[in-house]
């Protein structure tokens, strides 16, 4: 897990984005939230969808591929929901569990994916 941190922190700390000559800074959980929050009927809604699920299949695919089978907390339902509905589930749990605005991006996010989808062990 510290290893997917780290990659995280690496990955995401001032990633800057352009988008229409605007700029999406994901820094913490509540910078996630916030750009997967904005309503379809904004200019920048595309490209802070894209981004949304770019951070979501980021974080899933290292993850995915470097964490064994036996240290899993985290595993796909089936069927796999959508990266919109999960990305949708985040926002509203984001929202409900304010103490982790502040988090890491990703730490926030398998926070979630933990509490939402967790390995049946």
């Amino acid at each position: 897990m510290r290893g997917l941190i780290l990659v995280a922190v690496l990955m995401l700390s001032g990633v800057a984005v352009a988008a229409d000559s605007n700029t999406f800074q994901v820094r913490t959980a509540g910078d996630l939230v916030r750009v997967c929050s904005l309503a379809p009927d904004d200019p920048l809604y595309k490209n802070a969808m894209g981004l949304c699920h770019g951070v979501l299949l980021g974080a899933w695919g290292y993850y995915d591929s470097t964490v064994t089978a036996e240290d899993r907390f985290v595993c796909s339902p089936n069927p796999t929901p959508t990266r919109a509905a999960v990305m949708d589930g985040f926002v509203v749990w984001a929202k409900s569990n304010s103490q982790y605005m502040n988090d890491v991006p990703v730490d926030a996010l398998f926070r979630y994916l933990a509490a939402t989808y967790p390995c049946a062990k």
